[in-house]
């Protein structure tokens, strides 16, 4: 059954993706500004942005980029938590918009950074609290492979917004918290010492008896010797 989910949840990731690349060619074929569409802090006109900004990109770099990332944090997020990242998924999309929304500098801000940025801590953060061999090896993984995504947080590079991946990193984690019992912990599996019935600890009332009915015989002495 893991392979074909496995395949499911590629095909839905990478379908997402498609959309993403599908838009962004749309939008220069027929010349549109895609602006409009991200998020315009404490702009009540522009609120419609907390959903539509992680759908556009400011140009096809700014998508190359986010793409292979959002393709491995995407299969991991959902294969590995099913039924968590139904909730998740939403609560990382809306969280970083809102607080961008309302907290971000004066510009626009759009990309899917912030939906990256949540799905890298919210596996991350997983890993650390449910302790299973499945989480902690998609924990090790994200952070081997996009841990130093975690200084993208603080406003080192201008023209960049750190605000959308400061608040959908922290939106990933709480989502986490929130969020960590609602996929079953995968079973431990426990070798079991093969059984020797033959050793008395095994069956401490007849411990000493074998060992009587084995023992070879030893004829008696009559009593006449």
């Amino acid at each position: 059954m893991r392979e074909p989910r496995l395949m499911h949840t590629v095909t839905r990731v990478t379908l997402f993706v498609v959309a993403l690349w599908a838009i962004q060619g749309m939008a220069a074929l027929l010349g549109m500004s895609l602006g409009p569409l991200g998020v315009q802090p404490r702009e009540v006109a522009a609120l419609h942005g907390v959903v539509t900004a992680p759908l556009v990109h400011g140009s096809y770099s700014h998508l190359m980029a986010n793409t292979p990332a959002l393709l491995v944090l995407g299969v991991a997020m959902l294969y590995g938590y099913p039924r968590a990242s139904r909730i998740a998924l939403p609560i990382i999309w809306l969280g970083s918009g809102l607080g961008v929304w309302l907290f971000a500098r004066e510009a626009v801000h759009l990309g899917a950074s912030g939906l990256m940025y949540g799905m890298m801590l919210f596996v991350f953060v997983m890993g650390i609290l449910r302790r299973d061999r499945p989480s902690m090896a998609l924990a090790m993984l994200v952070f081997f492979l996009y841990g130093g995504m975690i200084w993208g947080v603080l406003p080192l590079k201008p023209g960049i917004s750190f605000e959308s991946h400061l608040f959908g990193a922290l939106a990933g984690v709480a989502a986490a918290f929130l969020l960590r019992h609602r996929d079953p912990l995968a079973e431990r599996r426990v070798r079991k010492r093969p059984v020797d019935p033959r050793r008395e600890e095994e069956d401490p009332v007849i411990g000493e008896l074998w060992r009587d009915a084995e023992a070879p015989e030893v004829p008696r002495r009559r009593r006449d010797e």
